[in-house]
């Protein structure tokens, strides 16, 4: 079952905006051919059949752990016993940039990073499609992917068709508030600068989480934002600063502002807030009239990595819908297996049961309608951007 108590850290809060794999991520787009591995240099031989293991990276608290044993993780002990490969799980990646920055040497040098699989936001996954450091997938090892993957999330721009790239979980980038403080509801990102909130709201300090719901309040489609849609943000951003409207930009810290009452509306993530209302039933997350981002922190499987079959096997496991269900009754984020919603409504504990109908989990036709999938920010793009964001934000 989902803890009771936030998680010290959170997949997509703990992200600075221009970090030290920065500069390498526009490599590719800067004339340095060293930097892309073309695709016959990107396989290693695959020792799969002979030695049963695996190494995987992850982010801490992002697998469901045993309530009475915490070191435990059921859904990859019943894999490890159901297929014989023993997987060193390592919780290593606080930061999209510093892991970036942490096993970029290797692969731009072609060398192998010793891990079998990764776990990045799609914004830093693109920056690795887009340098050739991952292995597309072989998906004939991957029925229950084929067959699962949430339609919503099949084809990002930056991975076409998901060949190098798999979700391991999705959110939502909508707004937090408290309703019962502030008296009315919040319906659309205009409203974050109401006169009465002056002073009381905050937005994410992070360039790629924060510019996409700001564009959706304008009526972008941000599946094909301009960089004169971002400077119109930066233009209205830049203004509530000056304004004293936005209290500050934070990363995982806007829990504590909102569930104190320091913060009364906020940007926010679907899986905090769902954490956040166990204690504090009065907070409601929303996805805005005009709509939210939907992204995805997805498993992607290095270039060289010696056990590429095992990890494609272990990322088919996770899209079997009890396992998927089991999963996401515990990380509570969107789950990319909308199947595994049928198996919660059926458990017999009814705490799970409810997990099938909260849209935050499994999104309804409704609210899917007011999703989608921003286009990342080009190599091209990212010096200039990043710049501008990172001064109004006070980076």
């Amino acid at each position: 079952m989902p803890p009771k108590t936030l998680p010290p850290l959170s997949r997509r809060t703990l992200l600075r905006a221009l970090g030290s794999g920065t500069a390498l991520g526009g490599l590719a787009g800067c004339g340095v051919p060293a930097a892309y591995v073309r695709p016959g240099e990107r396989a290693a031989a695959d020792l799969s059949s002979t030695e049963q293991r695996l190494n995987w990276a992850n982010w801490p608290l992002y697998i469901d752990t045993d309530d009475e044993h915490p070191s435990r993780r059921p859904t990859l002990e019943a894999f490890e016993k159901r297929t014989g490969i023993s997987v060193e799980y390592i919780e290593e990646i606080n930061d999209n940039d510093e892991f970036f920055g942490k096993i970029s040497p290797a692969l731009m040098n072609h060398q192998s990073t010793g891990r079998d699989l990764i776990v990045v936001s799609d914004w830093m996954s693109a920056r690795f499609v887009r340098l050739g450091w991952v292995q597309e997938m072989d998906r004939v090892r991957q029925p229950n992917v084929t067959r699962y993957l949430d339609p919503q999330l099949r084809s990002p721009a930056f991975d076409p068709g998901r060949t190098c790239t798999v979700p391991w979980q999705s959110g939502i980038t909508g707004i937090a508030y408290n309703r019962r403080r502030t008296g009315r509801e919040i319906r659309q990102v205009s409203d974050l600068w109401a006169s009465d909130l002056k002073g009381r709201v905050t937005l994410l300090s992070g360039l790629d989480e924060a510019f996409a719901l700001l564009m959706q309040g304008n009526g972008v489609d941000i599946t094909r934002w301009t960089a004169d849609d971002f400077h119109t943000v930066c233009d209205q951003v830049e203004k509530q600063v000056k304004g004293g409207q936005i209290r500050r930009f934070t990363g995982n810290d806007y829990i504590k502002d909102l569930s104190s009452g320091d913060v009364l509306a906020c940007q926010a993530y679907s899986g905090d807030v769902i954490q956040l209302q166990a204690d504090h039933p009065d907070i409601e997350f929303v996805v805005p009239d005009e709509g939210a981002e939907l992204w995805a922190e997805s498993l992607m499987i290095p270039n060289l990595a010696r056990h590429k079959a095992n990890a494609e096997r272990l990322i088919d496991y996770y899209y079997d819908p009890e396992v998927a269900a089991e999963l996401a009754a515990w990380v509570n984020y969107v789950c990319p297996v909308p199947a595994a919603r049928d198996v919660l409504a059926s458990a017999k504990d009814e705490e799970s049961a409810a997990l099938a109908e909260n849209p935050l989990i499994f999104p309804d036709k409704e609210m899917r309608s007011r999703l989608a999938i921003a286009r990342d920010i080009g190599s091209d793009e990212r010096v200039e951007f990043s710049k501008r964001w990172n001064r109004i934000a006070g980076l």
